[in-house]
């Protein structure tokens, strides 16, 4: 793995993951021995062992290693104890492979060198082909998949959000060329829209075919979207792209950030499970989403601070739950990376030691 300085640990075979995993279990709506965890981005910088690879090896050059790339993905199971392993890429990894170019700036994020603004500039894209475009990480997923003891996520950012990156050129807080696009060019952006969801399913399509056994859609900008734009504007792309994943057999995640608001039209566009941040109680985003599996949901910043204080949130999000089956526990977004790794293995002994859902139980 390019000789880079790695634990004896870390190089020890894993057995691979059973059929009847609690966390593809849970994501059914099925009983359970004990709740499932995962975390958002848990295999980064909260980790020592991350952080030393880092030394050698930009994010950019880690997804482009298949071996390297699976080391990085296995590090949070072998240290955390987690229910799912998530695959290390970013949400911006299969823009390349329609063309765009990019680049991943640390402290601010994905950087797109030129921004995506007129309808020339969507033709322009390319069809976006899996094999010539990630073929690393396929591989990456293979490996995982005949090493980890644990569930495989893989994941793919939401078309407004990778729209949003694209049009803007990089992150932004109010979307104000994302908007205008939206409302002034209406054909421009529906054009993108497809572009977009075409080369997620395709993207996706490959992850499944590699090994993935569940799949994540990271829609982290959508919070941003007033409800009548995101019905007018978004809700139809959306549901083509979850009609196209539901025919790959594998359960599926619908999550975003400052949701609350859009939490039903959300559900309503597709999606096994839906995942909720940290704005909205629990039990009342079970309420919202009907008879789906939730996913999440603690503030993540309370692990930056006493462990009493996460202990008592977590329990909370925990007993909103009432044991019901159908509830993934997870942070209402990525692990901080000051957060420190004792809290987050501390924090799955105390979900895994809640009990199992009353059917389980009975």
């Amino acid at each position: 793995m390019n000789g880079l300085p790695l634990d004896d640990a870390a190089m020890k075979p894993l057995p691979a993951p059973r059929p009847d995993a609690r966390f593809l279990r849970t994501l059914r709506g099925l009983p359970v021995d004990a709740t499932p965890v995962w975390f958002m981005r848990q295999a980064g910088r909260a980790l020592p062992e991350y952080r030393r690879i880092r030394e050698h090896a930009t994010l950019l050059e880690i997804t482009r290693d298949a071996a390297l790339c699976a080391e990085v993905t296995l590090q949070p199971v072998r240290r955390l104890g987690v229910d799912a392993a998530i695959l290390f890429a970013d949400i911006t990894t299969p823009l390349a492979g329609i063309g765009v170019a990019f680049d991943i700036v640390e402290g601010r994020g994905p950087v797109i060198e030129r921004p995506i603004r007129t309808m020339a500039d969507v033709e322009a894209l390319h069809v976006f082909d899996a094999v010539t475009s990630v073929a690393p990480l396929l591989e990456a997923i293979s490996i995982i998949r005949s090493e980890s003891p644990v569930p495989l996520i893989g994941f793919a950012g939401a078309p407004f959000t990778l729209a949003c990156y694209l049009v803007e050129g990089g992150p932004s807080r109010d979307f104000l060329h994302t908007k205008r696009l939206m409302h002034a060019e209406p054909e421009t952006w529906r054009l993108l829209l497809d572009r977009l969801v075409a080369m997620t399913i395709a993207y996706l399509g490959a992850q499944v075919a590699a090994g993935v056994e569940a799949i994540q859609i990271f829609d982290s900008w959508v919070g941003g979207l007033s409800p009548l734009d995101y019905e007018r504007r978004l809700w139809a792309h959306m549901r083509t792209l979850f009609d196209g994943i539901a025919t790959l057999g594998v359960p599926s995640i619908h999550f975003g950030v400052g949701t609350s608001g859009i939490l039903a039209q959300q559900a309503s566009a597709g999606g096994d499970a839906i995942g909720l941040d940290w704005r909205i109680a629990l039990s009342e985003g079970r309420a919202l989403v009907g008879d789906r599996a939730v996913q999440g949901n603690l503030d993540p910043t309370l692990l930056l601070g006493p462990w009493d204080a996460t202990e008592e949130a977590a329990r909370w999000v925990l007993a909103q739950n009432n044991h019901r089956p159908g509830h993934v526990f997870n942070l209402g977004h990525g692990v901080l990376p000051t957060t420190d790794p004792d809290h987050l293995a501390r924090l799955v002994d105390l979900v895994h030691a809640h009990g199992p859902s009353s059917e389980a139980a009975r």
